[in-house]
């Protein structure tokens, strides 16, 4: 199959391949997760600017993540893993992009593909994928089309023929694959079925390319994956069909985690802008004497506190939400209270993200503007992953919800 590549694709150089992985520590329960989580960050955030600024991978910082055994906090205790709660996962991720939101992004989609694993896969195709996530292996993900009419439409296909089954398509927003070792998209089967089939990073035919151009998330290297006549394992092909008419907890999920980034860039942000107001802004002339004293300053640090508190509070209780309903069979009024409780975190996530990112700099000043700081990243990345689904359409989800007791639509947005 002739593949439609942008000529900056068809001109690249595919990127090099993960290192194999190697068994990582084995997370036991909620409370360790969060150590973990505050350890890693504490090495995402180690040269964060200067990374951003270079546009220099975060290989080394992954490669920790995956060491620590973070990336089997969601696998069933039944399997070996933590299975710990949703607000836990959700802390996690807002402690990890505190520190770098395009580091804490790139594993984000393993979790949103685990959470399919979870409703979607056999028993042996569960054993299989949740082995080896504990063993190492990162999964990452082949997002929609890039020229797409809709990002709905899925033209990427699976073809069988006496070789086996065949793939190809090309795909963007590729979040996760170039660190990845398994590499996880929707396809279309030979019957018209929707699928999602997983493929190896480093199978034949396909390709990774970096040509990610975002002017935030700028390490994330969400960019192209194509698969052109890629073999692909059979027994590695789930079946999504079922799911079209079945309540579930995958698209909260992975909303939850999205919400979590953003409530961790505000966090970042808040840290960033209370480090330069105590070392390094001078008051403004004839307001006080310290930056401490600026009743101004005192009164909008007052209130981005409160609004990230807020933020926080409500992603929190989205989180709890979540694990109370995955306790019982999940039905269709259950997850679309999931959905409310998520859409509710998104919108306060989504503006506290862009408000403490854009105070950050006017209450710092001038000086905070350089690029040797480079606090505008806090503002580029919340910006752009804010953009990843649009918070216009969770207000108007609550707002059908509540006036019209419209249930919520059931995909991965909601």
């Amino acid at each position: 199959m002739s593949l439609d590549m942008d000529e900056s694709v068809a001109d690249g150089a595919a990127e090099p391949m993960p290192p194999p992985p190697s068994p990582p520590h084995r997370i036991g329960s909620d409370a360790e997760a969060i150590a973990a989580a505050q350890a890693v960050a504490r090495i995402f955030a180690a040269g964060a600017a200067e990374r951003d600024r270079d546009r220099r991978l975060p290989w080394g910082e992954i490669a920790a993540f995956t060491d620590s055994g973070l990336g089997g906090l969601t696998v069933p205790r039944a399997h070996g893993g933590a299975e710990v709660s949703y607000a836990t996962l959700a802390e996690v991720f807002t402690i990890l992009a505190a520190a770098d939101g395009s580091a804490a992004q790139i594993p984000q989609n393993q979790f949103g593909v685990l959470a399919l694993v979870a409703v979607a896969a056999s028993p042996a195709q569960q054993a299989r994928i949740y082995r080896d996530v504990l063993a190492g292996h990162r999964i990452g993900n082949a997002g929609p089309a890039r020229n797409g009419k809709a990002i709905t439409r899925v033209e990427t296909r699976l073809t069988s023929g006496p070789a086996g089954p065949r793939l190809s398509g090309h795909r963007f927003y590729s979040t996760g694959a170039l660190f990845a070792h398994w590499i996880p998209t929707r396809a279309v089967g030979p019957d018209g079925g929707p699928l999602l089939v997983f493929l190896r990073r480093d199978a034949p035919g396909v390709r990774v390319v970096d040509d990610w151009q975002g002017f935030g998330q700028r390490t994330t290297a969400s960019g192209s994956v194509l698969f052109e006549n890629a073999p692909v394992e059979a027994d590695l092909t789930i079946d999504l069909a079922p799911l079209a008419g079945r309540p579930g907890l995958f698209g909260p999920i992975s909303q939850l985690i999205h919400a979590a980034i953003d409530a961790g860039l505000a966090r970042g942000a808040v840290a960033a802008a209370l480090d330069f107001l105590r070392t390094r802004t001078r008051p403004y002339p004839f307001t006080a004497e310290t930056v401490a004293e600026d009743p101004h300053i005192l009164g909008e640090v007052g209130r981005l506190t409160v609004d990230l508190h807020a933020a926080e509070a409500v992603l929190a209780r989205a989180g709890r939400t979540l694990d109370r309903i995955a306790a019982a069979p999940v039905t269709a009024q259950s997850a679309a209270e999931a959905s409310v409780a998520v859409a509710q975190a998104k919108i306060l996530t989504t503006e506290v993200a862009l408000e403490a990112s854009e105070r950050l700099l006017e209450l710092a000043g001038a000086s905070a503007t350089r690029d040797g700081y480079n606090l505008g990243r806090f503002w580029r990345d919340a910006r752009v992953h804010t953009l990843h689904d649009p918070v216009r359409w969770k207000y108007h989800l609550l707002g059908n919800h509540a006036l019209n007791g419209v249930l919520p639509a059931r995909h991965q947005w909601n």
